[in-house]
């Protein structure tokens, strides 16, 4: 009797179809102030950079790190993001009577899933790196398995790609654990009228440089980053006068971290072109720096331009996960 009571409930289930279970779930952080970027001594000279403030944040669940792209849903406060390991998470930029970032308020995860809705646990598959975010459409990143992915942005809880996007450069030319890592959209009356751009973290030619892209526009095709002193590009975003720039990182067991920000001036990007620009800030493991990935900006209340890094702490325990934000003078 138990046995046909089984069969018989297997049976209803397989008629139901799957369920699948990828909810979003908050997620409770500790936070630790980071007033001075320069560790020790007096706060240093970063040029059109003023450093505003920052934290380091814990938790206690297995799921919480990885941060690998964010981008403001509103101007400093809500965001969204994508973790490296398959999922989605978003909050709040909390900040003191100065307006300083003092933690992160509302944060919660999705594990990301696929077009009929089933979670992914294949890292090959959900190694998500870059962000970009457009008129309630988030545009996605991933680097083993290589694409460019659309998504409707829920508020309820994050679906599964809408479309998958051509991003030109050839696929035989992705380094495996070094390619699709960045993506960005352009301003609408800049070069490159609102086109998005993908940068690979290291998949580079024979000379060096690195493959990157613009998706669509006038200026469509590929062009090529160059790459000095070793360091390799995890994110970018487009200033409010168009140019590009570019959150890089470099990792060495003689030199240790180090990350920097460079602007590419974005009259330079056309297809077949080689840029470089001007390096903004350098830092190494004199200052607080980790496994810096994930880069937006905004505009503050008083107009200031406003500068915001992530740190990808690969779920390691020598390392950080960071918040930073910085003041930009613009030209």
């Amino acid at each position: 009797m138990i046995a046909r009571l089984l069969t018989a409930s297997l049976a209803l289930l397989a008629l139901a179809g799957p369920t699948f279970a990828a909810e979003r779930f908050p997620v409770a952080l500790e936070f630790r102030p980071i007033e001075k970027f320069r560790i020790a001594g007096a706060e240093g000279d970063y040029g059109r950079l003023t450093f505003v403030g920052g934290f380091s944040m814990t938790a206690d669940r297995r799921e919480f790190g990885q941060l690998s792209g964010f981008r403001f849903l509103t101007p400093g406060g809500d965001f969204i993001g994508v973790a490296d390991h398959g999922f989605w998470f978003s909050g709040t930029v909390r900040r003191d009577e100065d307006g300083v970032p003092v933690g992160l308020g509302d944060f919660s995860m999705q594990q990301m899933v696929d077009e009929a809705g089933r979670p992914i646990d294949d890292k090959e598959r959900v190694d998500a790196e870059g962000i970009s975010i457009h008129d309630g459409i988030a545009t996605v990143s991933f680097e083993r398995r290589a694409r460019v992915s659309e998504y409707a942005i829920d508020a309820a809880g994050m679906s599964g790609p809408i479309r998958d996007l051509d991003f030109l450069i050839p696929r035989a030319e992705l380094r495996y654990n070094a390619g699709l890592e960045t993506v960005a959209r352009s301003s609408a009356d800049g070069p490159l009228a609102g086109a998005r751009i993908v940068v690979a973290e290291k998949s580079i030619d024979r000379q060096g440089n690195i493959f990157a892209a613009v998706l669509e526009g006038p200026q469509k095709g590929v062009f090529k980053i160059r790459r000095t002193d070793e360091f390799d590009v995890t994110d970018g975003v487009f200033l409010p006068d168009g140019d590009l720039l570019l959150l890089e990182r470099r990792f060495s067991y003689a030199r240790g971290v180090a990350m920097r920000l460079r602007q590419i001036a974005a009259r330079d990007i056309r297809p077949g072109a080689l840029v470089d620009g001007e390096i903004l800030l350098d830092a190494n493991m004199a200052y607080h720096v980790d496994n810096m990935e994930a880069l937006d900006l905004f505009r503050r209340n008083d107009g200031r331009l406003i500068v915001a890094l992530m740190s990808d702490d690969n779920q390691s325990w020598i390392q950080r996960n960071l918040y930073l934000e910085f003041e930009l003078a613009e030209d």
